[in-house]
């Protein structure tokens, strides 16, 4: 029995082996290509995809390289650069002088205008009622007319009238009487005297005697500057009506701190623009002259400079204005209109023309302001091509998640 036994034990062993190197056959017996075929499809269309992903992408920086562009480049197409009337200057370095900054103020030039004052008393009435500030008006021209009707007083040019016509009559008497030694020569003097003084009194107002009053011309043309009096207001002799300019030379007055004292003997001219205008005006461009600067500080500690030009125009008396005041030259200083400056959070910038379309942000260092251009300490070189118009449109386009089409990089 436990032959038996052990006999069967014997051949399950035989059995189980022979299973199990038949399954080992059949696994080395399979064709090697069907798993390289069926694993090589995937594989394939996985190491395609990848390969072009990253191929693209390697392309991409290895192309940039090798055209020399730029990984910051802006692209700002010639159709947009056209619209916009985009303008580039190139850098190069010349003479830009010393700069003091300051405020003033426009003033108008001495001799240059008039202030217009009653001649007698009386009640002001415009020749024009509507008369304003910025009329014209012409050498000649009656502004008012000054009448005294109906005062208790009387109207003083019927009563200068009146005393010279009396004065007249009672020299011409006089004078027959001294022939005939009736009167002494020194009563005959004093009686000439008041004719004279009666004469003069009325010869003054002659001629601008009407029968509304007396006129009050102007003596020079120009335009009312300011009106002082108003329609039917009551004016005695001497008091100023209105103020005529002729606007022909304005002066321009800086306030310089005392610390610059040393440096206006080298001041030559300035740049200015006024607080109504962001136009920047140049003495030179407006046959201006330096006229005078003060050799002593006011109560304000500021000491005055004072320029002379021609008025152009459009430049308003009176009105505040920035100064920037033109001192020593410096050559080889490479500057940059002041249109072509942004800033952001403190730093300024510039945008430089890399090729017909492409554009780059450019940080630089600014020095001294004339007004119209910036010293540049650094940040540019003599060649480069900066943006001085349309600087806006090329800032808006770096910041847009949208390129232009039609440029290749």
């Amino acid at each position: 029995m436990k032959t038996y036994i052990i006999s069967l034990f014997i051949i399950a062993a035989v059995l189980l082996t022979g299973c199990n190197s038949e399954k080992k056959q059949d696994n080395s017996s399979k064709d090697p290509h069907e798993h390289v075929e069926g694993d090589g499809h995937d594989h394939s269309n996985e190491d395609e995809h990848d390969h072009s992903e990253n191929d693209g992408h390697d392309h991409e920086g290895e192309k940039l390289k090798e055209e020399g562009g730029h990984a910051d480049e802006i692209v700002f197409t010639k159709e947009q650069a056209k619209a916009v009337g985009l303008t580039i200057e190139t850098v190069s370095a010349g003479a830009f002088n010393q700069v003091i900054k300051t405020s003033g103020q426009i003033q108008a030039s001495q001799g240059d205008e008039a202030t217009i004052v009653a001649t007698s008393n009386g009640i002001v009435s415009f020749a024009n009622p509507s008369i304003t500030e910025g009329a014209a008006v012409r050498a000649g021209e009656a502004i008012v007319t000054v009448s005294a009707k109906n005062i208790q007083d009387g109207d003083p040019a019927v009563k200068a009238k009146i005393e010279y016509e009396t004065a007249q009559r009672e020299f011409q008497r006089a004078e027959g009487l001294v022939k005939e030694q009736i009167i002494s020569t020194k009563e005959f003097e004093q009686i000439r005297l008041r004719y004279e003084t009666a004469k003069a009194v009325y010869g003054a107002q002659a001629s601008n005697i009407s029968a509304s009053g007396v006129r009050v011309t102007s003596p020079i043309g120009g335009f009312i500057k300011a009106r002082l009096v108003s329609q039917g207001e009551y004016v005695s002799v001497g008091q100023p009506i209105v103020t005529v300019s002729q606007n022909r030379r304005l002066q321009l007055r800086a306030e310089v701190t005392e610390n610059y004292y040393k440096s206006l003997k080298s001041i030559s001219s300035a740049n200015f623009k006024p607080s109504y205008d962001n136009t920047v005006y140049k003495l030179s461009d407006l046959n201006g002259r330096l006229l005078s600067f003060g050799k002593a500080s006011g109560v304000s500690s500021f000491i005055p400079v004072t320029f002379e030009f021609d008025n152009i125009g459009d430049i308003i008396p009176g009105s505040f204005t920035e100064v920037f005041l033109l001192s020593t030259p410096q050559s080889n200083v490479i500057s940059v209109p002041v249109s072509s400056i942004t800033e952001e959070q403190g730093l300024f910038f510039v945008y430089i023309q890399l090729d017909e379309e492409g554009y780059k942000k450019q940080e630089v260092t600014l020095g001294q302001n004339n007004g119209e251009r910036l010293q540049i300490l650094s940040g540019l070189k003599v060649g480069d091509k900066v943006v001085t118009k349309g600087v806006y449109q090329v800032k808006l386009a770096a910041i847009s998640s949208v390129m232009p089409e039609g440029h290749n990089h």
